[in-house]
C-alpha cells in the first residue's frame, strides 16, 4: 500500500481524489487548512507544518510515499490579489521543497487551464488549445500557476529522480451541477471563457491516479478536461462563431473538446468515463 498525502483534500476535486486513491488500495491522508479530522489541519504556508506533515506526524504515520497538492485559493477573484498570490506561491514553494526535504520523487499538482489564456479577452492561438503554446496568465492566479510549473522545472533540474507533475485542470463539476448546464444554450458567448470545458471531478481523480503512476521522472504538464464541451451546440459551430479567424488544427467532433487532452491520453492514458449528457435527459 502507498501512502499518498493529498493537501486540500476536502476540496471539490480533492473529495473526489481522496475517495479514489483509497478504492484503489492506497492509504490516503487529508492535509487541509479547515477540516475536521481524520484529516491533519495544517497551514501551508507554515514551512514546519509542511515540513513534518510530510515526513511523520506522531500516532498517524512515520513516512510519506507520494504528495498530491491541490490546496490553494482556487479562483482568481476571491480575495485581494497579493494575498492569493502570497497564500498560493509560498503553499506550493513549501510543498515542493518539503516534499525534496522528506525524499518523496512522487508529486503531483494542480496547475490550472487559465495558463492557456483564459479568460480569452484575447483570442487563442488556436483551437483546440494545447500545451504547446507558451503560458499566457490574465490574473495573479493564473500567474502563480505558471510560476509553479517554472519552479517544478527547476526543483526536477536540481534532483534527476525527482517526477513533478502539473495537471492543467479544467472548471471542476459535480454531478449534481449539471442539471444548469442545458441553460447554457442560451448565449454561446457564456462559457466561451475557457472554450466551453469543464472536467467531471471523477475524472480528474483517474487523472491524478494515473499521473502518481506515471514513471518517468522530470516534469511534465497536461490539460485535464472532459471530452465533451458543456454545450449542445457542435463544438465547429461554436468556434467559428465566438473565434472566427482562430485557426482549427483538426477536425472536430460533434461535442468534441476544445481544451486538447491528447498529450494526457498518450502519455498517462487518462480516458474520460464521465459526462455531464449521461447525467441530464
Amino acid at each position: 500500500m502507498t501512502r499518498i498525502a493529498v493537501t486540500g483534500g476536502s476540496g471539490k476535486l480533492g473529495r473526489a481524489v481522496l475517495a479514489d486513491l483509497a478504492a484503489h488500495g492506497n492509504e490516503v491522508v487529508n492535509l487541509d487548512v479547515a477540516a475536521p479530522r481524520p484529516a491533519l489541519k495544517i497551514d501551508l504556508t507554515d514551512y514546519g507544518q509542511t515540513v513534518e506533515a510530510l515526513t511523520a506526524i506522531d500516532d498517524r504515520y512515520d513516512k510519506i510515499d507520494a504528495v498530491v497538492h491541490l490546496a490553494a485559493i482556487p479562483a482568481p477573484g476571491l480575495i485581494p490579489n497579493a494575498a492569493t498570490f502570497q497564500n498560493n506561491i509560498t503553499a506550493t514553494y513549501n510543498v515542493f521543497s518539503a516534499a525534496r526535504l522528506a525524499g518523496i520523487t512522487n508529486v503531483v499538482w494542480a496547475s490550472s487551464e487559465t495558463v492557456l489564456g483564459l479568460p480569452f479577452r484575447t483570442p487563442p492561438p488556436y483551437i483546440p488549445v494545447d500545451e504547446d503554446y507558451p503560458a499566457r496568465p490574465e490574473s495573479t492566479y493564473s500567474l502563480v500557476k505558471h510560476l509553479e510549473e517554472t519552479m517544478a522545472a527547476q526543483f526536477c533540474r536540481w534532483d534527476p529522480d525527482l517526477k513533478m507533475i502539473g495537471l492543467r485542470f479544467s472548471n471542476v463539476m459535480d454531478p449534481e451541477d449539471y442539471a444548469e448546464f442545458p441553460s447554457f444554450d442560451a448565449d454561446p458567448r457564456g462559457r466561451s471563457w475557457n472554450l466551453w470545458g469543464y472536467i467531471d471531478a471523477r475524472d480528474g481523480a483517474q487523472a491524478v491516479r494515473k499521473a502518481l503512476a506515471y514513471g518517468t521522472p522530470g516534469v511534465e504538464v497536461f490539460v485535464i478536461a472532459n471530452a465533451d464541451t458543456v454545450m449542445s451546440r457542435s463544438s465547429a459551430s461554436l468556434a467559428a462563431e465566438v473565434f472566427p479567424g482562430v485557426p482549427v488544427k483538426k477536425e472536430l467532433g460533434e461535442h468534441e473538446t476544445l481544451l486538447s487532452i491528447d498529450k494526457a491520453r498518450r502519455v498517462l492514458g487518462y480516458e474520460p468515463e464521465h459526462s455531464w449528457r449521461d447525467e441530464v435527459s
